[in-house]
């Protein structure tokens, strides 16, 4: 598959990509990553490998694009935490008091 990362065109395929990250050592991956074989790895690792560019270079997203059409799972950001509970004011007052609050 040809694919455009940090304006440079590269002919990936999925049995490239694996054997590209045999034997590389996965970096812990807070953010966006990619599972590959059994490992997840962060997406700019990947890319780094890869395309052989620095990690500045290009974007995580150029990265998720191509590893996704590979057939790759590919994680996103954590995610979003759940929205806050709006108190009403009664409510407000009863849990400063120590008060359960019900929802």
């Amino acid at each position: 598959m040809r694919c455009v990362i940090a304006r440079f065109p590269f002919d990936l395929t999925r049995s490239g990509v694996l054997e590209s990250m045999k034997g590389i050592k996965p970096e812990h991956a807070s953010g966006e990553s990619v599972i590959i074989g059994r490992r997840t790895y962060p997406v700019k690792q990947v890319g780094q490998v890869i395309t052989r560019q620095d990690r500045r270079d290009f974007s995580a997203g150029e990265v998720l694009r191509a590893m996704t059409r590979l057939g790759f799972t590919c994680r996103d950001l954590a995610p979003a935490l759940a929205p806050k509970q709006v108190l009403n004011p009664v409510q407000q007052a009863s849990a400063m008091l120590g008060a359960p609050v019900d929802a």
